[in-house]
């Protein structure tokens, strides 16, 4: 296919650039697909958008930005194993080399190796009408799903999927979500599909506060407050929750998530950034509670996540509050950096409506 294509990259500023690229041609193993949609990361805000403060993996290249897209692969390149002309596809974030250790089971977003390349950070990602991926990066979305549910799976729902894994959640546990920004619901919409047996949310932003209300996601929403931890443990019988999950990347949002969780209770931080100050004999060690790190998911766990959407009878693309075209990606990504949204999307054809 030839010709050229309009594409977003961030220079930094606050601002979101539209430029012509030529349209790629896909090598060895990869297919070029048309974007369907593309939703806009907290992680695209913080260390891209305002100014460029990310290292490492989080280094931004001056490539095409957009690291959560799906869409239709329109053109295979030799080698092709799986995926063909017409397939409808999410794409994991993250290219890694395919060999080391942590490729090797799934966890591309842990690849250390050089050749490690994330959408929209080192390699051209999903703000633009085509994207060139490698086809080991991609996984099936079903018919039930729509592009826009699929443009969440990666790095929204499959990021609070692997955290729900790690801590385990069920119908026996009430279950703590702090900070309701487009992670944080989409926690509560999962733990509410696994059977949750109370969902609580804490956070201060009255469009979101709303959203989880419409959508039915929260039994209680508190406001961030000093009291936070009394009234957990008010609403909990006096114990607190099993579950808790910091989504807000705050420092005293995280320890209210540590200290309103219950004896012998787990707590996953997924928010990304800042601090967190505690005090581990009282807060942790003496009440045997545990934290975990979980940062992204892995690819078969996405492919799981696919299937339980469509068997949950969910759709991600229900935290999606603002639509674009992609002439107006400026206007999407200042939307979320000011944070009165929910989930942003840029989308194309059938998805922008």
């Amino acid at each position: 296919m030839q010709g050229t294509m309009k594409g977003a990259f961030l220079p930094g500023n606050s601002t979101a650039v539209l430029k012509d690229y030529p349209i790629p041609t896909p090598g060895w193993g990869q297919v070029l697909v048309k974007t369907k949609a593309s939703t806009i990361c907290g992680s695209d805000i913080r260390a891209i958008y305002r100014e460029h403060l990310g290292k490492g993996p989080e280094g931004y290249q001056g490539v095409i930005a957009g690291h959560e897209p799906s869409g239709q692969v329109v053109e295979e390149g030799p080698g092709i194993r799986r995926f063909k002309k017409g397939s409808r596809v999410v794409v994991y974030h993250i290219s890694g080399c395919g060999v080391c250790h942590d490729c090797r089971m799934g966890y591309m977003i842990s690849c250390s190796s050089p050749f490690r390349a994330a959408y929209g950070w080192q390699r051209d990602g999903g703000m633009a009408e085509y994207i060139l991926c490698d086809e080991k990066d991609l996984v099936e979305l079903p018919d039930e799903l729509t592009y826009a549910d699929g443009a969440q799976v990666a790095c929204g729902f499959g990021t609070v999927y692997e955290a729900i894994q790690k801590v385990g959640v069920s119908g026996n546990d009430s279950v703590l979500v702090v900070g309701l920004g487009p992670v944080g619901l989409a926690t509560l919409m999962l733990c509410r599909a696994i059977g949750a047996q109370r969902l609580y949310g804490i956070e201060g932003n009255p469009l979101r506060i709303e959203l989880a209300k419409k959508l039915n996601l929260a039994d209680k929403v508190l406001t961030p407050a000093e009291t936070n931890v009394e009234e957990i443990q008010s609403l909990t019988g006096g114990h607190g929750v099993e579950r808790a999950f910091d989504c807000s990347a705050n420092d005293a949002g995280r320890a209210t998530a540590i200290r309103a969780a219950r004896q012998w209770g787990k707590i996953a931080f997924v928010g990304e950034g800042g601090t967190v100050h505690f005090n581990p004999s009282p807060d942790i060690i003496h009440p045997q509670k545990t934290i975990y790190g979980s940062w992204v998911t892995s690819i078969w766990l996405m492919e799981n996540l696919v299937e339980e959407l469509v068997r949950w009878k969910i759709h991600p693309e229900d935290l999606i509050t603002h639509r674009f075209p992609l002439e107006k990606a400026a206007d999407a990504y200042k939307l979320m950096a000011e944070g009165n949204c929910g989930k942003v999307a840029v989308c194309f054809d059938e998805e922008l409506k």
